[in-house]
């Protein structure tokens, strides 16, 4: 009977163990998990790192010397993860090595001569003086330079494009001072090839260095062509902010001789009025007692039709805007599949002054995608500065107060 009860107090003494033993190995491993670092994705979770380079307006300056970039990049340590981070791009990947232009050797080897000579033609004496001799006033009203280069590759029939950087770019974050700049370029007259710059986020002075190459286009058919460069500022939470554009008309720009660097001063966006927009009917009243302003959106007609479906699906977004500020914002109903939309809406508008001296409203008719981003199909803006039947219409208001004035309106292009 004693050797029974000796054998089961023996095993039930080796099961404790066994159990202790099976418990203190797994605290070791995982006291041993928790103090290794995490994983590299892991690590940009934790650190809360943007999708935006941050300090990529410092790394590369327009013309500079290619042997102290190669000296600063080899002075840099390779295994730095703030390095790393800094060139990831939009989507969070990181971006493929720029290529070089292909062209012949000639012409390699004779870029930097080309560069160098239509660099000083590009300034002259009168344009220095103007400079020199601008106000105060228009110095604030300069929208910085862009900075780009072009070339044919005879070879392969393409047309190239390269944009360098832009230089003194206004702020449009009033709070942080900065930009979030991208460049979207445009073909023009067809419209037919439409690209895009990422975005830098929060730099005057972006260095994109990005190359576009079009395939497909005759060299005849250069001297026809116009290049359109719009230069926006990407807004998180509402539509992107227009910072302005450059216009380049081809025709008398010799590519034969190979690459040719060019820089063209930013302009104040020209919008021009365009009848394949549509229209659109509004009606106003302004209440001077309540200091009100009663905004209908009636209806919509002619509107161009979508390149994919065939019919817009129209809607009205209307902001109302106090000394440029943007303070309120008003959505009608989208339309399904029509070019002219009934829409029978009313807002009413606080204003915070008195009188509409300072006051302004906005119109954007948009079509509603709900795979991208809604395109803008027109704009109409009503204002004491707007221009054509949109100051009409804001005169009539404010001389007729209480009264609802209804008229239709051109839109321009968004």
């Amino acid at each position: 009977d004693e050797i029974p009860t000796v054998v089961g107090i023996f095993s039930a003494f080796g099961l404790v163990f066994s159990v202790s033993l099976f418990a203190w190995i797994c605290c070791q491993r995982k006291s041993s998990k928790s103090n290794k670092t995490p994983p590299y994705k892991f690590v940009h979770v934790l650190k809360g790192v943007d999708i935006y380079p941050e300090n990529l307006n410092s790394k590369k300056k327009f013309g500079a010397d290619d042997k102290s970039e190669a000296k600063n990049k080899s002075a840099m340590p390779k295994n730095s993860l703030h390095l790393d981070l800094e060139k990831r791009d939009l989507n969070g990947n990181f971006p493929k090595t720029t290529t070089k232009m292909q062209g012949s050797p000639d012409h390699e080897n004779s870029s930097p001569k080309h560069f160098a000579e239509r660099k000083k033609d590009s300034v002259s004496p009168d344009s220095l003086k103007s400079i020199t001799s601008l106000s105060s006033e228009d110095k604030q009203e300069k929208l910085g330079t862009l900075f780009f280069s072009l070339e044919y590759n005879f070879e392969k029939k393409a047309f190239v494009v390269n944009i360098k950087e832009a230089r003194g770019l206004p702020a449009m974050d009033e709070q942080s001072m900065t930009s979030d700049p991208y460049i979207k370029m445009t073909i023009l007259p067809e419209k037919k090839h439409k690209v895009k710059t990422r975005v830098l986020r929060k730099t005057l002075d972006p260095a994109f260095d990005e190359t576009f190459t079009f395939y497909g286009i005759p060299y005849s058919q250069i001297q026809d062509l116009t290049l359109h460069f719009m230069v926006l500022s990407f807004d998180r939470f509402s539509r992107d902010d227009v910072i302005g554009e450059v216009l380049i008309p081809l025709a008398g720009i010799e590519l034969s001789e190979g690459r040719l660097l060019m820089d063209r001063e930013i302009i104040k966006r020209n919008v021009r009025k365009s009848s394949g927009r549509g229209e659109l009917l509004v009606s106003l009243c302004y209440q001077s007692t309540t200091n009100t302003l009663t905004v209908v959106v009636l209806k919509a007609r002619h509107l161009p039709k979508s390149d994919v479906s065939g019919l817009s699906d129209p809607y009205v977004k209307v902001n109302l805007y106090h000394a440029k500020k943007r303070i309120s914002k008003k959505k009608t109903h989208v339309k399904k599949c029509t070019p002219n939309a009934v829409f029978n809406e009313l807002f009413v508008f606080d204003i915070p002054c008195e009188g509409l001296d300072d006051i302004s409203i906005e119109f954007l008719v948009l079509d509603s995608d709900r795979g991208s981003r809604n395109e803008v199909i027109g704009r109409l803006t009503l204002g004491s500065s707007a221009e054509g039947t949109g100051g009409e219409h804001w005169k009539e208001i404010c001389e007729y107060p209480r009264r609802q004035i209804a008229k239709w309106h051109m839109l321009c292009d968004g």
